[in-house]
Order: C-alpha cells, then structure tokens, then sequence
C-alpha cells in the first residue's frame, strides 16, 4: 500500500508546477471568441425559432418544426439566419469576456499557498463571470457598429444592446424592406433611441444578470468536472483534449442550465421585445412583474416556453464552442506552460 506523500514530497512539488500553470486571461478570451464565431454561424436558426416562439401569444407555430418550416416557406430560408450579424457579434464578445473574465476570477480565488481552486470558488468565479458578461463589457467594443456612441455616456454593456437589436430583428416576419420597420441593426438602434430613450437598448437587464450568473456558475463548475471525471483532464496539465471529447463535456455541462434559468430567459426576451413606440405604456413593468403577469395569464409553463429550442441550442453551442476554445488553450498550454515547467 502506498504511503501518503509528505508536504515537502512529489505532492508539494506537483502543486507548485500546477500553480504556475495557468492559461493567461488573453488567451482564455481568444479562445472563447473564436469558439463563439463557429458556434453563431452552426446554430443562429435555432436561436431565431426559439425567440419566435417565446414571442407567440396567439398559437400561431405548433412547434419546432413547424415554425421554422412556415418561417422558411413564407419568408425564405434566409429568414432562419435573420439577425446574424449582432447575433455572431454578441457571442464573439459574451465567450471573450466569459472566458477572460473568469480566468481572472479563477485566479484570484485560487488558494495563494497551494494555487488549488475549491469548488465554491469556481462557482463564485462563474457567477461573477456571468455578471459581468451581462452588464460590463470590458473589450475594445466601445465604437460597436449597432451603438457608436454610447458607450461614452453609458460604461454598461453592449451585450444587452447587441441582444435587444437581435431580438427586434427577429420578431420581424417578412423579408421585403419596405414593410419592416427595422431595415438593419444599426437603423434599428436609432429607431429604439428614437422611439424609447438610450435606455431602451438595456432593456431586459436584470433577468439577464440572473440567467447569466446562474448559467455560467454551473456551466464553468461541470465542464472542469466533466474533463476530470471522463478524461482525466485538469487544468494547465498540458493535455490536450481531442475536439469530440471537448463537445461531449461542452454538450453536458450545457444543459442545467436552461431549465434553472428558464422564466429569466422567456422574460427577458418579452423585456426586451416591447416597444415604446407612440408613447404608450408598457405591457411588462419589469421582472418580477413580468414574471406575475405571464404566469396569471398564460399559465406556469409559459415561464419555460422555448425551452426545448434552448436545449436544442445551448448544449449544442456549448459543445461547438469548446471544441474550438479547448484547442486554443489546450494548444497553449502544450506549447508554453507545459514545456517551461518540463
């Protein structure tokens, strides 16, 4: 039997070697980016039924597939990949400041003796990283196509902006330009400013922070679990995983999610998707309100409508993002980390 290894041993040592191992913030929000461009392009049509769906009051799609066979039919094919631009956009900057974000939480709270991550930290680091993903861009997306200015005046985030013009867009059917109100992201910008104030770009903002502290907390925590347990994978071990193993680990830790986060989901889409237009009031007054009014007029399952479009869509995304993102950092830390400490 095996002796335990005293602290001045291999163990002590191995701990050390993996304390200046990690993958630099930069690095991890590369990765992250690159990873958001495949997975925006793969999946925007999902992403444009589920906002469909979640908008439908009247019964108009019986379903999945339904909706997006009568969107193609009516509408072209195209009209499954409507609002890509902001869509490829805000998944390029939401996985770069996912992922640098909680490298940078990760580290700092890291035990600073041992370097070892509990895992109440790394819970506290993906639900700091989902915090800031929703309400702080800390990127070079300050002069954003879809708001070139106003970010001088209001330092949140672009993310929110970036999601309410996608939203608008796709809630339009129809591809002839001059029956849609918004002819494009940055038109439908200045109509939003027009029509509601700046702040209408942020609609949506509170249900947003809940949903992505919640998502990223137990995405980061079983996506480190699902590499140790099915291929002995830990972080900075030089290892590289192969691309089906990454989208396997992505595709599980991807799945909690969306049914914990649900009704932030739905609501914020419905936030996000009222207008102001013609000086009316508002049908939703905020969260909770909207939370209390979905649920007395349509019922509780209305709170999870979209949410097999969701599955269908975020543990997929998951696993194309990672696939791609395990790479860069894999790559990196057999290149760099692994062979400096050889």
């Amino acid at each position: 039997m095996a002796t335990p290894v005293s602290e001045g041993g291999g163990a002590a040592d191995e701990r050390r070697r993996r304390k200046g191992r990690t993958t630099p913030p930069h690095v991890r929000a590369l990765a992250g980016s690159l990873g958001g461009v495949v997975e925006a392009c793969c999946l925007q049509p999902i992403d444009v039924i589920k906002t469909r769906l979640q908008l439908d009051r009247t019964g108009a799609y019986r379903g999945i597939v339904h909706c997006g066979a009568t969107a193609a039919r009516t509408e072209g094919v195209r009209a499954l990949w409507k609002g890509l631009t902001p869509f490829a956009t805000h998944l390029t900057l939401k996985y770069a400041l996912r992922m640098g974000s909680n490298a940078l939480l990760q580290s700092a709270f890291k035990d600073p003796v041992t370097g070892d991550l509990s895992n109440r930290g790394r819970v506290a680091a993906g639900f700091g990283a989902g915090v800031l993903e929703a309400l702080l861009i800390v990127t070079p997306f300050e002069a954003s196509p879809a708001a070139p200015h106003l970010i001088i005046y209001f330092p949140i985030s672009d993310l929110d902006i970036v999601i309410v013009v996608k939203i608008r867009l796709q809630q339009q059917k129809g591809l002839r330009p001059e029956l849609l109100k918004y002819r494009g992201p940055v038109h439908c910008a200045r109509m939003i400013i027009r029509e509601e104030g700046v702040l209408g770009l942020w609609a949506g903002a509170a249900p947003t922070v809940m949903r992505n502290g919640t998502n990223q907390a137990a995405m980061f925590t079983a996506k480190n679990a699902f590499d140790v347990v099915l291929w002995k994978k830990h972080e900075g071990d030089g290892k590289v995983l192969q691309p089906w193993q990454s989208m396997i680990s992505g595709f599980l830790a991807g799945t909690a999610g969306p049914i914990c986060t649900g009704p932030f989901d739905v609501v914020k889409t419905r936030l996000m998707a009222q207008s102001r237009s013609g000086g009316g009031d508002v049908k939703y007054k905020g969260m909770v309100h909207a939370i209390r009014t979905i649920f007395a007029e349509e019922g509780l399952l209305a709170l999870w409508k979209g949410l097999l479009p969701r599955l269908m869509r975020i543990p997929p995304g998951q696993a194309i993002m990672w696939a791609v993102a395990d790479q860069v950092t894999g790559l990196y830390e057999k290149t760099y980390l692994h062979r400096a400490h050889l």
